[in-house]
């Protein structure tokens, strides 16, 4: 089994914890690691679902606070282990899973065995299957088996945000548009009705469709409805007879599901439309004290997180949330994906010094 030396740097735990590949489906060996090393504090109560960590401070502070982060990442592609490189002088840990999101995992570790004291109490969760399908999510599972852990006052996920804070989530629905023809010898296409030509107006839809932006206390979120797969045919020689366009509209929080719906549905009226997967979205959740004493603590000015992230599950469950991670969002996933050093001890830095804070 892979060991954890927690009293490392959060830059040399971002390296060990990268290089113990946890591929979604394939976290067990680091779960593993995690929770050998947080068995052994004394300060913690420890309590693991599958491949999901949740290690609890239980000091009876007024108030607790929920940090999480996930520990799978995208599939490897030649890009591990992990390397040292330099961009314009500047230290990077480059290598999968480095942004998106193991060096904010790195410094969630270190701190949950480090703060043995902080000012409120802490459930630290790490949890599996974040970057697949949602009802495999190690929290959805949590959710369903132990909703209690998830009581907090305020949560922090760890997600990718340059090291600022990252207010809420857009809402995220896939839907197929689905246009009908006849189907014949291509032959003798006149007798009947080419169903991927029939696709064009829903094209031309999303071509003249504009995005709002919609300012949702106080963050400027901007949405997007796109079209991210085409299929239909079934043969050289045949007219097709059905056509599918799956698009994918990312929302503002200030829509529910039930209303994005209805704007997609109109927007391809005359078309036959089926959602094949909704999330609702998360507002900011700056207005909860907690929420303000962090920001004010860590520093940073609130943007919004244009990406769905799992504050929207904590934001459904009654408990405002944030993302506060280390990484550029931009490079989650990517085969270049790497992270500054210098945002991850940013990030360390902000975290400790708010949870200690009297």
């Amino acid at each position: 089994m892979p060991t954890l030396d927690l009293a490392a740097s959060s830059p040399d735990i971002t390296r060990a914890i990268c290089d113990i590949p946890s591929v979604s489906d394939d976290e067990t060996a680091l779960a593993d690691a995690i929770y050998e090393v947080m068995l052994a504090q004394p300060h913690l109560q420890v309590y693991r679902d599958g491949d999901t960590i949740v290690a609890r401070t239980e000091l009876g502070r007024a108030q607790r606070v929920a940090i999480a982060g996930h520990i799978d990442t995208v599939p490897i592609n030649d890009n591990l282990p992990t390397r040292d490189i330099e961009i314009e002088g500047e230290p990077f840990i480059w290598g999968r899973g480095t942004v998106d999101m193991k060096s904010g995992l790195a410094v969630q570790l270190k701190l949950a065995v480090e703060l043995t004291d902080p000012r409120v109490d802490v459930t630290w969760l790490w949890y599996d299957h974040e970057e697949v399908d949602a009802d495999l999510n190690g929290l959805t599972r949590l959710a369903r088996t132990r909703p209690d852990l998830f009581a907090a006052d305020f949560a922090i996920l760890g997600e990718p945000s340059l090291a600022g804070v990252e207010g809420g989530c857009n809402g995220n629905l896939r839907a197929i548009v689905r246009t009908k023809g006849v189907r014949s010898h291509s032959a003798r296409s006149w007798i009947g009705e080419n169903a991927i030509h029939g696709a064009s107006a829903v094209l031309q839809r999303l071509t003249h469709y504009r995005a709002a932006e919609v300012n949702v206390d106080g963050l400027d979120y901007r949405e997007g409805l796109n079209a991210v797969r085409i299929s239909g045919g079934i043969a050289g020689n045949v007219i097709p007879d059905v056509c599918e366009v799956e698009v994918n509209y990312r929302f503002a929080p200030h829509l529910n599901g039930a209303e994005a719906e209805a704007h997609v549905r109109s927007v391809f009226e005359g078309f036959e439309v089926e959602v094949t997967d909704l999330a609702e979205g998360a507002r900011p959740g700056l207005d909860a004290p907690l929420a303000q004493d962090f920001v004010a603590a860590v520093g940073s000015e609130p943007r919004p997180k244009y990406g769905w992230t799992d504050v929207a599950r904590f934001s459904a469950m009654g408990v405002p949330a944030v993302n506060y991670g280390p990484g550029d969002p931009h490079l989650a996933h990517h085969d270049e994906e790497r992270v500054s050093v210098a945002q991850i001890e940013s990030v360390e830095r902000g975290l400790r010094a708010w949870l200690t804070q009297r």
